[in-house]
């Protein structure tokens, strides 16, 4: 998934986004309300986690024209622990409402339920054409066989399975694998794809539509 991290204290985010990626997450990075509201505007996120304290523009104003403008589930942090609080931040919209300090694994967990609800809803695991694909566990199997990968072609193999046999464009693949700092000229979709066709081996089930995308048969 496309995960936007929204923390002022730059070392919790950092350490955010660290741990996002070990779960074959996308991660773009904003450390106020203003550079938050530019991303949301510019790239497709499936959820935000959001700092309620933030400087510039308020998180509760982030999050009132998140909820307004975009389809991205809100996971909203904040050091308020009280019941009021947790009630004021579900009322600006937000999905979910994490108090600090947290653990991570929680985070992963609560990021992962909501990034579920962000698009047409999908079973827990995957399935396709012998493929199972489990988000919460990261593991593949092909016809019964552990499928070791990495984490973009994880992320990449996810995304086709939850297309359902609809083509995916390399540009979409590039979204929701990638962060903003990808180069879209590297070719690193084609190559994910070349590496998942091996570690998935024979017979071949990831086609390429020749000017289109890719899908699974």
């Amino acid at each position: 998934m496309r995960v936007l991290v929204v923390e002022d204290e730059q070392l919790l985010a950092g350490a955010i986004a660290e741990w996002l990626r070990d779960d074959a997450h996308a991660v773009d990075l904003a450390y106020d309300g203003e550079a938050a509201l530019e991303r949301a505007g510019v790239n497709d996120y499936d959820v935000v986690v959001l700092d309620r304290d933030l400087p510039l523009v308020h998180g509760d104003d982030v999050c009132r024209e998140l909820v307004r403008e975009n389809a991205a589930r809100v996971l909203m942090l904040t050091a308020a622990a009280e019941v009021t609080d947790r009630v004021a931040g579900l009322g600006l919209g937000a999905d979910d409402y994490l108090t600090k300090p947290f653990a991570f694994p929680e985070l992963a967990a609560r990021v992962l339920a909501l990034g579920r609800r962000a698009r047409p809803a999908a079973p827990p695991t995957l399935r396709r054409a012998g493929i199972s694909l489990d988000p919460a566990r990261r593991e593949v199997f092909r016809d019964g066989r552990y499928v070791p990968l990495a984490k973009k072609e994880f992320a990449v193999l996810a995304e086709l399975l939850r297309a359902d046999g609809a083509v995916v464009s390399a540009e979409r693949l590039l979204e929701k694998a990638w962060d903003e700092h990808a180069d879209p000229f590297t070719g690193a979709v084609r190559l994910t794809i070349l590496k998942l066709r091996r570690k998935l081996a024979d017979p071949p089930v990831v086609e390429t539509v020749k000017g289109v995308g890719y899908r699974i048969k």
